[in-house]
């Protein structure tokens, strides 16, 4: 699990960088939309509204931009698709795309373009995703909270880990126990940086430093897909590839 920490880790610090920023607001704002369009657009009567808005100003998203997500809810939304990808970078690294988009033609070239360009396979439903677990992942300033008293409020709501990196919590939890981890950091008064589902590795494979590199701009490229909402792998993210990464 540390591998999948040290990733979220280096995914919230790349994601202050200005130049990832207007990927990040489009990715959220289809979050928002989604959100307010299956639960309504009232955050206090719908939980996922309130996580994705929560996670808007986790990036500093401005409230014109939230507000404007949440009123196309009910005009544009219905043309967002959700779908997924699954297949292999080189030396057999696992990846799963998650994609949200209104052209799905547009989303399986591109994605297989990649696949393609980067010496990787795109393969069939349930070729990876057997590999990897479905977990809530919620990352929290430490701020002035003690670690101790702060792992022994929230370990019965249904924390499976609590790891402190870089003065941030870690908060890993089963699927089901997702919305009552959050509901207990809003008795609690912690504003969470970010809440959502990812999908954590079985097992990660460890590659050299320079194969490494290779696999991870591919992940880049899915990344920067306007199409492109989450990618997930199992490459072992060694100290000296986050250095390099850094």
């Amino acid at each position: 699990m540390s591998g999948h920490s040290k990733w979220s880790t280096i995914k919230r610090k790349k994601g202050a960088a200005d130049a990832k920023r207007s990927k990040m607001f489009s990715r959220i704002s289809k979050e928002i939309q989604i959100a307010a369009r299956d639960g309504g657009p009232d955050p206090e009567m719908n939980p996922s509204l309130r996580m994705a808005i929560s996670n808007a100003k986790g990036v500093n998203m401005p409230k014109d931009n939230i507000d404007r997500a949440i009123s196309r809810a009910t005009k544009e939304s219905d043309a967002l698709q959700e779908s997924t990808f699954e297949g292999y970078a080189p030396h057999g690294i696992a990846i799963f795309v998650e994609c949200l988009s209104d052209n799905n033609n547009r989303t399986v070239s591109n994605i297989r373009a990649i696949f393609t360009k980067r010496g990787g396979n795109l393969g069939t439903n349930g070729s990876v995703a057997f590999m990897f677990d479905r977990k809530g992942v919620i990352t929290v300033p430490k701020g002035e909270l003690d670690p101790e008293e702060f792992e022994l409020e929230i370990i019965d709501a249904g924390v499976e880990e609590l790891e402190l990196e870089d003065d941030i919590f870690i908060i890993t939890c089963a699927i089901e126990d997702f919305g009552n981890v959050q509901k207990k950091l809003e008795e609690l008064e912690v504003e969470p940086e970010n809440a959502e589902l990812q999908r954590i590795p079985h097992e990660t494979k460890q590659l050299d430093q320079g194969d490494a590199m290779k696999v991870l701009r591919m992940i880049e490229e899915f990344e920067d897909d306007e199409d492109v909402q989450n990618v997930f792998h199992n490459l072992e993210l060694t100290d000296n590839i986050v250095e390099a990464m850094s």
